[in-house]
């Protein structure tokens, strides 16, 4: 059991630690989502899927550690949680304490990262409305009327209504 608790613990600290790397780069996406760095964004974005796959492996692993846990223990595997073994580890306070200082760091960065993740998806919308803004008034543009305005020969110059004094650049 105590080379299962071990186990656990590593398990926990790595995820903890990918977790972190993954807060790092979001805070990077942020800055790049806000400069508008498309090519950059994408490379974060990789970065975050190798992350990603690698906090997924690390999920199984604890996933395979806690079922080998509720086997020894003879524990239904559905109900045994780490709080469950922090629980069960009572008479050894020292155990318990490592355990739980390795949740309660997990449970700050998984913290930190929605955050940052809420902060990034409300500056994305607000980007993706600004591109459908900025879509529709070249739309509009384009399909405004042509307006009568004759040189001194009689001519139409057909001008389309609006285009003359619009600087996208203001």
């Amino acid at each position: 059991m105590a080379s299962l608790m071990d186990d656990l613990v590593q398990v926990l600290e790595s995820e903890n630690e990918q977790y972190q790397k993954l807060a790092g780069l979001s805070k990077e996406k942020k800055q790049v989502i806000i400069k508008a760095d498309v090519p950059s964004l994408e490379k974060i974005v990789d970065l975050e899927q190798d992350v990603a796959s690698t906090i997924q492996n690390l999920d199984n692993r604890r996933k395979k550690v806690m079922h080998d846990m509720s086997v020894v223990l003879n524990k239904p595997e559905e109900d045994f949680t780490v709080n469950t073994v922090i629980e069960m580890l009572g008479s050894q306070p020292e155990e318990q304490k490592r355990l739980e200082n390795v949740k309660n760091q997990l449970k700050a960065t998984l913290d930190e990262v929605r955050k940052i993740n809420e902060q990034n998806q409300i500056l994305l919308r607000q980007a993706l409305d600004m591109v459908e803004f900025d879509l529709t008034l070249f739309r509009s543009m384009r399909t405004a009327p042509e307006t009568a305005n004759y040189d001194k020969n009689a001519y139409n110059t057909g001008d389309i209504l609006g285009s003359s004094g619009f600087d996208a650049k203001q």
